[in-house]
């Protein structure tokens, strides 16, 4: 299954009093790994950053300056995710500032249906701990060294490797996956091999005795008949 997995930089929290857009990271993955494709952009969101934005993001006007506007963009941003499920940590911010931007240019807004919010998975699965990105890449051995300020394409990078974890590791899944090609194919099945030298019959000959005897009152025609080793004929 195709699904994308993205985040959102922004110059502030919210979409209604003028904020935008200024960096968009994707990542594509099928079954749960990266296939290597990406969408990355920084945006000229026309507006000043805030310092308390920038201290999180290090995103500064200077830096954006000439990067393209988010009307510029949106149709190759469309066209990568396609009908993909998107995948999203605290995914209501992200889709808030995205559906914001659609619509000043009169374009649908994303359906909420296709979204998969990372955040309300793991409060499901981790009730009462901390569930932040950083949280979760410390739960699950996950490496963020690289994370020292929020970024839209390195966050995506970590929650795709969260994200396999959150619905049970990708181990699981190539293992799945690696079984039922094996089936599907017969020529990758290890075939069954000989014992060199065949294992003694753990019974007794009282239990030979007796299967034999239950076997007899089945009649000649009883298929286990034809299992039974037959006694050697003795000539006096």
């Amino acid at each position: 299954m195709r699904e994308i997995v993205l985040d959102t930089e922004t110059t502030g929290l919210d979409p209604a009093e003028g904020h935008r857009i200024i960096e968009i990271g994707c990542i594509e993955i099928l079954h749960t790994i990266p296939t290597g494709q990406i969408f990355h952009v920084y945006i000229d969101p026309q507006r000043d950053i805030p310092e308390d934005a920038v201290r999180v993001h290090g995103i500064t006007a200077e830096f954006l300056a000439g990067k393209p506007v988010f009307a510029d963009i949106a149709s190759e941003f469309l066209a990568f995710i396609g009908d993909a499920k998107l995948v999203a940590h605290n995914a209501a911010f992200d889709m808030r500032f995205l559906n914001a931007e659609l619509g000043l240019l009169g374009l649908e807004p994303i359906d909420s249906e296709r979204v998969v919010d990372t955040l309300a998975l793991a409060r499901r699965r981790h009730p009462g701990a901390s569930n932040s990105l950083d949280a979760l890449c410390n739960r699950y051995g996950i490496d963020n060294t690289r994370r020292t300020k929020h970024g839209a394409l390195l966050d995506s990078e970590i929650l795709a490797d969260v994200y396999a974890e959150l619905l049970g590791g990708r181990q699981a899944a190539l293992t799945f996956e690696t079984a039922t090609a094996l089936r599907q194919d017969n020529t990758h099945q290890t075939p069954f091999r000989q014992r060199p030298v065949p294992l003694e019959s753990a019974l007794s000959s009282q239990e030979r005795d007796a299967h034999r005897a239950f076997i007899a009152k089945l009649g000649d025609k009883a298929i286990w008949v034809s299992y039974l080793p037959q006694p050697e004929n003795s000539e006096s």
